[in-house]
């Protein structure tokens, strides 16, 4: 579960609500992702994801600010704490993409 205030007050949903789905000529819905492309539900990283490379935690913060996957699915699908995710989601917020390389996580605390 996801505590109802995560962040200093903000909502949640403020937090992860930044942009709309929208609905591709095949009818798929799909958000824009962090390279700008669209992203749909099969374009996201697999379940069984082990290695998490700067993209692909991106595309799963986009994808659940857009509305593509909810964060408790995410969470679920990916095995990720709330924690975690969050992290993410901070760090893009703070520092871009860059944020979320674990190898330069000092330089951006």
């Amino acid at each position: 579960m996801v505590p109802a205030n995560c962040d200093g007050g903000k909502s949640l949903k403020a937090m992860l609500q930044q942009q709309q789905v929208r609905t591709n000529s095949r009818g798929e819905a799909y958000v824009i992702g962090p390279t700008g492309a669209p992203l749909t539900l099969k374009d996201l990283p697999p379940a069984n994801t082990g290695r998490w490379v700067i993209r692909r935690k991106a595309e799963v913060v986009a994808a659940v600010r857009g509305g593509l996957l909810s964060l408790e699915d995410a969470l679920e699908r990916y095995q990720l704490t709330s924690e975690e995710f969050l992290a993410w989601q901070r760090s893009i917020d703070r520092h871009g993409m860059a944020g979320l390389r674990t190898t330069r996580l000092q330089q951006y605390r």
